[in-house]
């Protein structure tokens, strides 16, 4: 067992680190497993998801978010990135099919961009092998490479 001001200690600990930076839970019980006992970890957390601090859902949609703002992925890519962090496959499954029409139009903007950028140094060819390489779909490929 633990006491209530351990209790308070170790949540505010927990508090700043998800507070500074959005993280799934996968991420908190990394950071914490070693110095928090695991009963009171495994309360901790349930606190904090019940006060909406720690809300996996949520974190999939920022982070795609996050993505779609600064890099040009395949929804592969995305998929791999999300599932690194330690998110639940099915969240991620479904969060992926509930929004598949603007990640699809995502992925279109972004192998049209990686296009344009490498069209300079490669043959039209080796851009779509590069593509293709990085999970990109052919449908989605071709489709770029009509818009430029």
């Amino acid at each position: 067992m633990y006491t209530i001001e351990e209790f308070d200690r170790e949540k505010t600990k927990i508090l700043k680190y998800i507070i500074y930076k959005k993280r799934s839970e996968n991420e908190v019980r990394n950071k914490f497993s070693s110095t928090i006992n695991q009963e009171l970890l495994d309360d901790i957390i349930e606190y904090l998801k019940e006060a909406n601090y720690i809300n996996d859902k949520e974190f999939i949609e920022k982070t795609v978010n996050n993505f779609i703002t600064l890099k040009n992925l395949s929804i592969k890519e995305l998929k791999y990135k999300l599932m690194s962090k330690g998110l639940n496959k099915d969240d991620i499954d479904d969060y992926l099919y509930e929004n598949k029409e603007e990640l699809e139009e995502y992925e279109i903007k972004s192998a049209s961009n990686i296009i344009y950028k490498k069209s300079s140094t490669m043959e039209q060819e080796e851009i779509k092998q590069y593509l293709l390489k990085k999970g990109y779909k052919n449908d989605n490929i071709k489709q770029a490479f009509e818009n430029e």
